[in-house]
């Protein structure tokens, strides 16, 4: 397949409901943590205090949103995912809702792996780890929305861009984020 702007920038797009599902919970999270305060059996905590209930589901449901709003905004379009016989049974806008809830919910699988992996590691909440804090989610987000994946899109090429950028972007915006006082850390 030749590399062309307009398959990496599709890629982007594609993986868009994934980034906000990143950042929402850093904004809308906070709250009650997703493992009740409980411990592994190595005497760790399972996830920490960073990672909760709220911030989970509203992670998940940012996903959603942003595909349903590229659901209204990207059929008839060079962009547009899915043909309308793809999944006959659902509008554009649902389509790519079910898109985005599995980016959502892969995104945020992704993060709690990460987080589970680096209490095994005795990594301390906050201490970062290159791929775990910057591209786990994406992977999980993949690998989640990969029944979805329109081949246009999971090509080598488009995942390698798709690495660089999220790793870059992630960067950027963790650092920003922080900042703004958003997050103690700025990974």
């Amino acid at each position: 397949m030749v590399l062309s702007l307009q398959s990496l920038f599709g890629a982007l797009i594609f993986i868009l409901p994934a980034y906000i599902a990143n950042a929402v919970p850093v904004v809308l999270g906070g709250g009650t943590p997703i493992d009740l305060g409980r411990k592994f059996k190595d005497g760790t905590r399972i996830f920490g205090d960073g990672k909760t209930i709220r911030g989970f589901l509203v992670g998940v449901l940012g996903g959603a949103v942003a595909g349903y709003v590229l659901g209204l905004i990207l059929p008839g379009t060079a962009y547009a995912f899915f043909a309308s016989a793809s999944m006959p049974f659902a509008s554009a806008p649902l389509q790519y809702a079910l898109c985005g809830l599995l980016l959502g919910f892969g995104t945020m699988l992704g993060d709690l792996a990460g987080s589970f992996i680096k209490r095994r590691l005795k990594m301390e909440r906050g201490q970062s780890s290159i791929i775990m804090d910057q591209l786990f989610f994406m992977f999980f987000a993949l690998a989640f929305a990969l029944p979805l994946m329109p081949t246009n899109i999971y090509t080598f090429e488009n995942i390698a861009f798709l690495v660089c950028v999220t790793y870059i972007a992630h960067i950027g915006s963790n650092f920003v984020a922080n900042r703004l006082g958003l997050k103690k850390v700025p990974w």
